[in-house]
Formats: structure tokens, sequence, C-alpha cells
């Protein structure tokens, strides 16, 4: 039998019903709570011996004690079914500011075409953005159509929709690597370091090039580093004091060290500037090139092996082997084409604010310049972040202005 109790939530309403309950031989197979703004859905699967099920007896005490705290109950005879669901294939992110009914029954409607079932929605967020999770059952061969469906959607809707495997491994990631340019700080370190030199424009267009895929990385980094010849070296510390977080990286990177993961930092950028501002996040791993200085004075070239596109995935791989983490429980986060190895080759590749193509090869996109919501992609709610930051009393939302 299934009983279901609605209502105004309230501290006794499962004691009640499980009082009434206990003087019948029941057994209990299943319980499913949920409340959203104080309002309850209890569901309880129960089994109970053929003369309980026949008599009303059983219908009238749970009646009077779920009446009795004010709620409504329903009682049905339920099919003979396997207890516990066989576990959602993928899981949906559908995240925007705001996400509007339109964007939200967009993906709906794309879910029901492919005959895709929807086993639980849970809002995951509602600060910097409305975050939902929908955990579904996928049909087989239809995990590509889907992809392509909601990545339609997303375009159409303005909201970011990422669709994950739903397993083990994608609630077990341990290793989480960032770009640094444009994805874990504001802007582009190379640009700022060409500015004073005079050259920031120069760099940009070549920046620029690079980032879409045009241009090979690492001819593209000796062009612009050869721009800065002559600079003395105290610019370096200079750029390094000017950098600005992206909002949300310290939250971000205060939970993942809650949860144990080890973080890191690979980067095209310079390890000179990066390092500073690795050792103030208390991260594990930097990889970023190095600028060859000769008498205090930038020669314009970099010495040693340079991190460009294939570097920065054997980075990710040469971090996991140290922290003893397999590539599938790995996470990579960047912006630009130079990412694409290091996304192709973690267990989650997160797009951030990136190039068409980036997110073509990307498993999940965000579009918001707020970096905390990589923490909703892993599952991690902002009721659960909030929570933790209250014990050390560190919960500050900051106003953010209307788009």
């Amino acid at each position: 039998m299934l009983i279901t109790v609605t209502g105004v939530d309230q501290p006794g309403v499962t004691s009640a019903l499980f009082d009434a309950l206990s003087g019948h031989g029941i057994e209990l197979l299943n319980v499913e709570q949920v409340v959203i703004r104080g309002r309850l859905t209890l569901g309880v699967l129960l089994c109970c011996p053929p003369d309980v099920a026949e008599s009303i007896v059983l219908g009238d005490d749970v009646e009077d004690a779920i009446h009795a705290v004010g709620l409504d109950v329903t009682i049905e005879r339920s099919e003979a079914v396997p207890v516990m669901r066989e576990p959602s294939t993928h899981t949906i992110f559908v995240l925007g500011r705001p996400v509007s009914a339109g964007a939200f029954g967009a993906v709906a409607r794309e879910v029901a075409t492919l005959g895709v079932n929807i086993d639980l929605i849970r809002g995951v967020s509602d600060y910097p953005v409305t975050g939902l999770e929908l955990r579904v059952s996928v049909p087989p061969g239809a995990d590509g159509p889907l992809r392509t469906a909601l990545n339609k959607v997303s375009s159409n809707e303005g909201v970011d929709v990422a669709v994950e495997d739903y397993s083990l491994e994608r609630r077990s990631k341990r290793l989480i690597v960032f770009d640094v340019d444009s994805t874990l700080v504001q802007g582009e370190v190379i640009e700022m370091l060409a500015a004073k030199a005079g050259a920031e424009g120069k760099v940009a267009a070549i920046t620029e090039a690079a980032m879409r895929g045009e241009l090979d990385f690492a001819e593209s980094l000796r062009k612009r580093v050869a721009t800065l010849e002559g600079l003395p070296a105290a610019v370096i510390d200079e750029v390094a004091d000017q950098l600005e977080l992206m909002p949300g990286a310290r939250t971000t990177l205060r939970t993942l060290r809650r949860l144990g993961y080890h973080c890191g930092v690979v980067s095209g950028g310079f390890r000179r500037i990066i390092e500073p501002l690795a050792e103030e996040l208390m991260l594990d791993f930097v990889a970023a090139n190095e600028l060859e200085i000769v008498d205090g004075k930038l020669t314009g070239r970099v010495v040693g092996q340079i991190i460009d596109r294939p570097g920065k995935a054997k980075a990710l791989r040469d971090f996991a082997h140290q922290a003893g983490v397999p590539m599938a429980q790995t996470v990579a986060v960047g912006d630009g084409a130079n990412d694409i190895d290091m996304l192709s080759a973690a267990g989650l590749g997160v797009a951030f604010n990136a190039k068409p193509a980036l997110r073509a090869v990307a498993d999940a996109s965000l579009s918001s310049p707020y970096l905390d919501t990589v923490l909703f992609l892993l599952g991690v709610t902002r009721g659960e972040i909030e929570a933790a930051d209250a014990v050390d009393g560190e919960v500050r939302r900051v106003e953010i202005p209307p788009e």
C-alpha cells in the first residue's frame, strides 16, 4: 500500500503516522519526503497482512492520526514493483539569472520528446545564480541527441544547461585544476605586462587569436613575450599585486578544500606572477611558464618547456599521478582553445565563459562570471556552502546588480 501525506510541515507528522501504523503488523518498504516552502509531501510504501489490507481499521487509524495534526492523507493499493528505483543515468543542471519558466519548460519539453524520464528535481542554488538539478533516466542511444537538443535550448533561452553522467565517479572527484587568466583571475596577465611596455593592443590581438584556436599557442606566446624585452623585472611583482580574483574564486577553493580536493592551477602564464597567489590560496599544484631575466630585465624570451595546449594536459596527468587520483576523478576548468586537451583528458571538463572551440568539446559550459557555479556541477548546493561557511563566520552575500 502507498500512503501519501500532504500539508503544512511541522514537527510530529512522521511520529503520528508511524504510531498509527505500529499496531498493524506493517512491514516498511520505502519512505520518501520533500518539503517546498513549508509544504510537505510524505510518501510511505508498506506491506501489510491481507486481513489488515482488507479492513477499514488501518485507514481509520491513519486518517485520524494525520487529521489530528492538520494534514491530509490518501491511502491506495500499490502494484508489486521494485522498491528501490534503478539509479538515474544522467544529471541535467539548469543555471541562470534568472531561469524563466519558459526556459525550464523548453528543457522539460526536449527531455520528454526524447523519452527521457525525470526521476528527481531539486534546487541547488539561489545565489549568485538560480540552479536546478534534474536526475533523469535516458533511454539507450538518446545520450547524444539529448546533449544536442539541450545545447540548443541553452543558446536559445540564455541559460546554462549541462548534462553529466550520473555515476559513482561523478560523486567522487578528488582533483581539480583551473586555468588562471580569465578563469581563476580576471583579465590576461600577459596583457597587463604588455601595458607596462606600451604594447597592450598588439598583445591583446595575438592573445585573442590564440584563444580562438587560430594561432599555435607556443608561437603566440613567444610573439607576445618578445614585446616585453627590456622591461625591468620589478614589473612582474607589480602585476602580481594587481591581480583580481574571479568573483566566487575564494568560495570555490575554500569549499573544495573542505571536501578534501587537491587543487591546482595550470597556466600558459608565468610562474613568478602566479606563485604568490597560489600560496595565498593554499593550492597544491602549480604549472606555468618561466620568463627569462638577465641583469634585472626581461629578455623577451621564456625558458624551459612551454606550458602550451599539450603541456596543460600533461600537467593535469602529472598532478593526478602525484596525488594518486585516477583521471576519471579529475576536473579541469578553463576558457580558451589551449585548454582543449586538458579538459578532454579530465573526468569532467568545464568551459568557463569560454571561446566556442572549447565549449564544443567541454562536458559542461558556464557563462556567468561567478566561479563558484562550478561547485553546483559537482553536486554541492548553495545551502551546503553557506552552512559550512557559517561555522567559521564567513557567510557573506554581495549584492549583484541587475543585468
